[in-house]
C-alpha cells in the first residue's frame, strides 16, 4: 500500500513572487506552482492571502478593475486545473464582492470547479493593516452561495471540505488574522471534524515575529489535534511600510513538519498523517466532549463539501519516520528525558518505601541492563530518603548460564555503589527441583529455563522477608509487550520500577548515569554492561561467552520498540506499521525480515496478555504503558488473526 492508503495526504504551502495589482502575472505564477505541485503528487496546495491581487494593494481594492481582474484570473486558474490539475486542490486568495460589500476570501478550486469560498472573519485594525477600510468581516456568513463562472458556489465561514474516499481527510480554511484572534474559526471547524486547517496569510516581518508565528501555528495544531498549513506572502509585496518574508509552515499535532527559509519564494511540501490525527481525537476525551458541545450548538453548524481525491501511486513518504520513537534524537533533549525518567522512577519508589515504612530493599542483580537500572533507581531513592545504601541487598544468583563477564560486572557495580552484595548460587537448588519433578537436566527446554527464573524470584522474595524489605522488579516495557518474562518468575516483584521503560531507552538512561559519573570505575562498569548482549543467561555459555541472545529469539529490540510505539501510541494497523518500518529501517532490514519480526510481535503480544493482567505496581513514565490498572485493558484470550492477516 502507498502513502494515501496509509492515511497520508500531501500538502504544499507556496510563496509566489507577487506583482502588486497585476492579477494576470500573479495567476501565471500560481499556475506555475500548481503544475509543480501536481508533478510532486500534492493533494492540496495553499497560496498566500490575496495571492491573485497581492495583499498590499491598499485603496486599489476599491477599484472595479482590480475586483473584476481578480475574478477573471480565478476563472483562468480554475480552467487550468480542469485541463491539467488531475484532482489537485488549489486554495488561492482574492477579493470578492457580495451584496454591496467586499470580502477578503479564499477560493477552493479543483478540476474546473470552485468548491467553495471562505471569507476572512477577523480583520486587523492596527495602523499598518487597516483592512476594515476595504473589507467586511465574514463573521456570521453561513449557508450562503455565490454565482461564479456559471456555478452556485457555497460561500461562508461554515465550510468543511471532505474527501469522498478517505474519511480522515477533511480540511477547512481560515485567513491570516483569524489565527491570531482569541477564538480562531479553526477551533469550531476542527471540533466539527476538520483534520487539516489551511491558512492563507500575509504576515509582515518584524523582529521576533517569526518565533511567535511558528509557536502559534505549532500550538494551534497541537490544541486542535490537527495539521496546520500556513502559506505566507513574500517577495514582491509592497515594501512601502512593511516587508513580507514568505514564512511557510506545515505543522501536525504540535510538531513542525516543514518550514521554509524566510525571505525566499517557493514551495514546501509534507505528508500529513490524517490517520494519526483521527486516532488522537478518539483517544483524548476533552476533544470528544468539546466536539459534542459544538455539534449540539446550532451556531456552530457546518456545511460539508465533498470532493474527489487525486489518484496516484506514491510509495515515498515526504517526512521523517523516527526509527527510535521512544528516544529523542537530539542529545540535549535525550539527556533531559533520561534525567526526568530517573526522577519519576525515584519518586515512585521513594513513596512506596515511605508508605510501607521500610529501610530495606532487595534487587536481583545479573550484570544486565534491566537489573542495573533498577539498582541505580533504588540507590537514588535511598539517597533521597537519607537511608544508608547498605539497606539495599543486591543478590547475584549464578547458575548454569552465568558468564564471568556478567558476574564480574554485577559484583563491581554493587561494590562501586556501596550496597550490600549477597551471592547465592542456585545451581544445587535447581538440580534438586529437577529431581523432584523428574526433569532431565540435559533437556534444555522451557522447564529447564523457567525453573532457574522461578528459583531466583523465590530467593529474592525470601531474602526480602529476612531483611524486612521489598523486592524491586527489573522487567521493562519491551519484555512485557513480548511476554518475555517467566510467569511468577522475573515477572513478579513488589514494585516494578522499569515497567514502562522500553529497552531502547534503558540503554541511554544507563549511559546518562555513566556520563554523570565519568572518570571512575562505575562509569567503566556501566559502559561494559551496555556493551554486553541482552540475555536471560538461562542456557550454558559457549566458550565462556553468552550463548542465548534474546534478540535472536524475539527480534531486534529497535524493531520491537518501533512496533510497540506505533501500535500502542498511534493505534496504527500492522500494514501501516510495516510501511513505516520499511521507511525507517529500509537500509538496515529487508521487508521479509521486518514482516517476520512484526508477526512475532503480534503473536506474542496477544498470546502473552495474561502476564500483563496481573502486573505489580510501577510508575508510568511516558505515553505508552501496559499497566492493567490505568493504561491498557485487554482480554487475555483475544484473537490476533485480524492483525496477522493485515500483515
Amino acid at each position: 500500500m502507498g502513502t494515501k492508503e496509509n492515511g497520508y495526504i500531501k500538502a504544499a504551502a507556496v510563496t509566489l513572487k507577487t506583482t502588486v495589482a497585476d492579477c494576470e502575472k500573479n495567476s501565471f505564477e500560481i499556475i506555475k506552482y500548481i503544475d509543480e505541485a501536481r508533478c510532486k503528487n500534492v493533494d492540496v496546495s495553499v497560496f498566500p492571502e490575496l495571492s491573485v491581487t497581492g495583499y498590499t494593494c491598499s485603496d486599489l481594492f476599491m477599484q472595479k478593475s482590480l475586483i473584476d481582474g481578480a475574478l477573471e484570473s480565478l476563472i483562468k486558474i480554475s480552467d487550468h486545473l480542469k485541463m491539467s490539475g488531475q484532482g489537485l486542490i488549489a486554495v488561492v486568495g482574492l477579493p470578492i464582492e457580495y451584496k454591496n460589500s467586499l470580502y477578503n476570501c479564499a477560493a477552493v478550486l479543483q478540476d474546473g470547479k470552485i468548491l467553495g469560498v471562505v471569507p476572512k472573519t477577523y480583520l486587523p485594525t492596527y495602523s499598518e493593516f487597516y483592512e476594515g477600510r476595504h473589507f467586511s468581516s465574514g463573521f456570521g456568513i453561513k449557508n450562503k452561495y455565490l454565482f461564479l463562472n456559471g456555478q452556485n458556489v457555497p460561500f461562508g465561514t461554515d465550510l468543511i471540505f471532505c474527501s469522498e474516499k478517505y474519511d480522515n481527510f477533511r480540511f477547512a480554511v481560515e485567513i491570516c488574522e483569524d489565527l491570531w484572534a482569541p477564538e480562531p474559526p479553526s477551533g469550531r471547524l476542527a471540533m466539527n471534524g476538520a483534520t487539516v486547517i489551511l491558512n492563507l496569510s500575509a504576515s509582515n516581518e518584524t523582529i521576533g515575529k517569526a518565533d511567535y508565528r511558528r509557536n502559534l501555528v505549532k500550538c494551534q495544531s497541537g490544541r486542535l489535534l490537527s495539521a496546520y498549513v500556513y502559506a505566507d506572502a513574500g517577495e514582491g509585496e509592497s515594501t512601502t511600510d512593511t516587508v513580507y518574508a514568505g514564512h511557510n509552515i506545515i505543522a501536525e499535532n504540535g510538531i513542525v513538519l516543514k518550514e521554509s527559509e524566510r525571505f525566499s519564494c517557493g514551495m514546501i511540501t509534507a505528508h500529513i498523517d490524517t490517520e494519526l490525527l483521527a486516532g488522537e481525537r478518539r483517544r483524548i476525551g476533552t476533544f470528544k466532549d468539546a466536539s459534542r458541545f459544538s455539534e449540539e450548538n446550532a451556531a456552530n453548524s457546518v456545511r460539508e463539501i465533498f470532493f474527489a481525491d487525486r489518484e496516484y501511486t506514491d510509495d515515498r513518504l515526504n517526512r521523517f519516520i523516527d526509527p527510535t520513537p521512544f528516544v529523542p534524537s537530539n542529545s540535549g533533549e535525550r539527556t533531559k528525558r533520561c534525567r526526568e525518567i530517573l526522577d519519576i522512577q525515584t519518586a515512585g519508589l521513594k513513596k512506596r518505601l515511605e508508605h510501607i515504612g521500610l529501610e530495606s530493599a532487595v534487587v536481583g542483580i545479573s550484570g544486565g541492563l534491566d537489573s542495573t537500572l533498577a539498582l541505580l533507581v533504588t540507590v537514588r531513592a535511598f539517597d533521597s530518603l537519607g537511608i544508608d545504601r547498605e539497606g539495599i541487598t543486591a543478590v547475584t544468583m549464578p547458575c548454569f548460564g552465568t558468564t564471568d563477564r556478567t558476574y564480574n560486572n554485577a559484583v563491581r557495580l554493587c561494590e562501586d555503589l556501596g550496597v550490600t552484595l549477597r551471592e547465592i548460587n542456585i545451581a544445587a537448588a535447581v538440580r534438586a527441583h529437577f529431581k523432584d519433578i523428574g526433569h532431565d537436566e540435559n533437556n534444555r527446554d522451557v522447564t529447564y529455563e523457567n525453573s532457574q527464573a522461578r528459583e531466583r524470584t523465590q530467593v529474592l522474595m525470601d531474602v526480602a522477608n529476612q531483611t524486612n524489605g521489598i523486592v524491586i522488579g527489573t522487567g521493562d516495557l519491551s519484555e512485557l509487550a513480548l511476554g518475555w518474562a517467566t510467569y511468577n518468575g522475573d515477572h513478579m516483584s513488589m514494585y516494578g520500577v522499569n515497567a514502562s521503560i522500553p529497552k531502547t531507552l534503558i540503554k541511554y538512561i544507563i549511559e546518562y548515569f555513566a556520563v554523570e559519573n565519568d572518570g571512575g570505575r562505575l562509569a567503566e562498569t556501566l559502559r561494559d554492561i551496555l556493551d554486553t548482549p541482552v540475555s536471560p543467561e538461562l542456557l550454558p555459555p559457549e566458550d565462556g561467552k553468552i550463548s542465548q541472545k534474546t534478540e535472536n529469539i524475539v527480534g531486534p529490540y529497535e524493531l520491537q520498540d518501533f512496533f510497540l510505539y506505533n501500535m500502542m501510541r498511534l493505534y496504527y494497523k500492522p500494514s501501516k506499521i510495516l510501511f513505516l518500518a520499511k521507511t525507517a529501517f529500509g537500509d538496515k532490514y529487508g521487508e521479509d525480515e521486518i514482516k517476520k519480526w512484526l508477526t512475532v510481535f503480534y503473536r506474542r503480544f496477544f498470546s502473552q496478555q495474561f502476564k500483563r493482567s496481573c502486573l505489580p505496581d510501577g510508575p508510568k513514565v511516558g505515553s505508552v504503558s501496559l499497566s492493567p490498572r490505568g493504561d491498557f485493558r485487554m482480554p487475555s484470550d483475544a484473537s490476533a488473526d485480524m492483525w496477522l492477516k493485515d500483515i
